[in-house]
């Protein structure tokens, strides 16, 4: 699998627009916070952008990211204009012709923005103990739409978590399937390249993230993905799969559904760029000065993570009312509908 995916992406692919499908790209519209931070990325390194989502969480400045298959460094140079001079952002990756890429352009990152904070090392996300990281080290990990294309998706989190602080947190965009994938299927080298045949299915996804650590994932965000290529598609079997953003928090205490404690928080509105509103997730959309009622995860999650000082929190644990209202186990993602449009 290593093999197809560095031949897929380091000499078959040589621009966004030699996909086949809409998995490893992000159709949605760049919101117009990032579009400054874009137009200071090299032209070249954007052009070998294979990415499904943003992976760009608030409040980063002043810290330490590490973003797993890199690519061509869109994301890190993107992360490191977020994090600023006192952060820093390193990234993986194990295609030399895309990390060549996003070396050649170090300089230009430095003479455009000012500083020098990015580091790019060659190596298996599936195999980090290999690069010598200091465990605990890191504040946010990051990967848009490459977990799915490792033969390991198990070590990965695990050594996710080994390499969090706590109270820290994994961000990332991935491609996921609405069943098991058969194996015709993540063995077909183009669907596997194209970030299909590796895709997980998405409950097996979530028992994954619990092994590891990482209970209640938060989903931010998720699209329907479209086939149009016709050979392709019948290859797929009709297998619906989803472009989705999630969030794994490192923070001690959570369980495994929602419980309700009687708490809430209220956000302060000192985020920079979200005054009016805080979004955790796609079911926590916090409005600026309201009291908002949370499950004892999500107080956690909050408070003890970078966010706490922006919130203010009401009640504690030591009374519990049971499972908090909402908390189900149907699929996560939106259904496809008619808005579902190829971006390739």
């Amino acid at each position: 699998m290593h093999d197809i995916v560095q031949e897929y992406y380091g000499k078959t692919l040589q621009r966004t627009g030699d996909l086949q499908t809409s998995a490893c790209c992000d159709i949605s519209q760049v919101p117009a916070w990032l579009k400054p931070l874009l137009s200071r990325i090299h032209p070249e390194v954007l052009e070998r952008y294979y990415g499904c989502g943003l992976v760009c969480p608030p409040l980063l400045e002043g810290c330490r990211v590490l973003d797993l298959g890199c690519g061509s460094g869109r994301d890190v140079y993107a992360l490191a204009q977020l994090v600023g001079p006192t952060g820093e952002v390193i990234g993986v990756d194990m295609t030399d012709e895309q990390l060549a890429v996003a070396r050649r352009h170090q300089q230009y990152h430095r003479d455009t923005v000012g500083y020098d904070n990015v580091k790019f090392l060659h190596g298996y996300i599936e195999r980090l103990a290999e690069l010598n990281l200091e465990p605990g080290s890191f504040d946010v990990i990051v990967s848009n739409c490459v977990v799915n294309l490792s033969p390991d998706k198990d070590a990965v989190l695990r050594d996710v978590n080994r390499l969090l602080k706590t109270g820290g947190e994994f961000y990332f965009s991935d491609v996921y399937a609405d069943r098991r994938v058969p194996d015709d299927v993540r063995n077909d080298p183009v669907l596997y390249g194209e970030c299909l045949g590796g895709a997980l299915y998405w409950n097996d996804f979530l028992r994954l993230a619990n092994k590891h650590g990482f209970d209640d994932p938060r989903l931010t965000a998720d699209r329907p993905l479209d086939i149009t290529n016709p050979e392709l598609a019948a290859r797929a079997k009709g297998i619906g799969f989803h472009s989705a953003t999630y969030r794994l928090f490192k923070v001690d205490g959570l369980e495994s559904a929602c419980e309700d404690y009687g708490q809430a928080v209220v956000y302060r509105g000192s985020i920079a760029g979200t005054a009016n509103r805080f979004v955790l997730d796609k079911h926590h959309n916090i409005e600026t000065g309201r009291v908002f009622p949370v499950c004892g995860n999500t107080f956690r999650m909050l408070h003890d993570s970078r966010f706490r000082a922006h919130f203010d929190f009401i009640g504690d644990f030591s009374r519990h009312y049971g499972l908090f209202p909402g908390c189900g186990g149907e699929l996560p993602f939106d259904k496809p509908d008619a808005a579902a449009v190829p971006c390739c």
